[in-house]
Formats: C-alpha cells, sequence, structure tokens
C-alpha cells in the first residue's frame, strides 16, 4: 500500500531561522520543553532541546526527614572535659578516664 505524500527527496525549503534554502530532507524541527514547536532549522541554526527547561517537569520525591525519629541509646562512655581535665560527677557515679596531655616545643632565634 502506497503512501499518500510524495518522498520529497528533491523537494527544497527555507529554514525558518535564519531562511536560506536547504534540502527539505536536511532541516531539523525544533523542540523546545519536549514540545515539537513546527520550526524547521538548519543544521547550523538547531539547537538540541536543553534539559535545564525541564526541570519542575518530573516530579523528585527527596525526602530528608524522618517519621518517628528516635535518638541514639545513650553512651556513657563519652566523657565531657569541663572542669579543667575530665568530668567531675557531682555523685560520683563515674569516673574521670580524661587526661590532659601538653608538650613545648623549642624557640631559636636567628639574628641577622
Amino acid at each position: 500500500m502506497g503512501s499518500n505524500f510524495a518522498s520529497g527527496k528533491f523537494a527544497i525549503a527555507p529554514c525558518d531561522v535564519c531562511g536560506f534554502r536547504y534540502k527539505l530532507k536536511q532541516l531539523k524541527a525544533l523542540v523546545v520543553k519536549t514540545k515539537n514547536t513546527n520550526i524547521l532549522a538548519c543544521p547550523s541554526c538547531w539547537v538540541p532541546d536543553q534539559p535545564q527547561l525541564q526541570l519542575g517537569m518530573y516530579v523528585i520525591v527527596d525526602p530528608q526527614a524522618i517519621r518517628n525519629p528516635r535518638p541514639d541509646a545513650p553512651d556513657t562512655a563519652i566523657q565531657w572535659g569541663w572542669d579543667p581535665v575530665g568530668y567531675t560527677d557531682p555523685l560520683g557515679q563515674i569516673q574521670s578516664t580524661l587526661e590532659a596531655v601538653a608538650s613545648l616545643g623549642t624557640v631559636t632565634v636567628t639574628t641577622l
């Protein structure tokens, strides 16, 4: 069964952007935001569809919060150093294992 249209292999058409004449088969359709604009452009005027223009077209679900969060189990091995070094428990139940470590370097003076 034949087609209702001619093959158009020798057809010439103007570029809708610059106006120069090209073979109809060389012209490409311009697409903006995945929509065909019915504009035919030559190879030098044709630009591909920009993915940045498609922002918001597709639903992206990226949840940040957790429903019913629970805190971590308390870790008794953590000691905070508030009383110059180590932790002083007012009830005397927790022993402090923190130690202060310090070192001094040497200073050398050079004269000109």
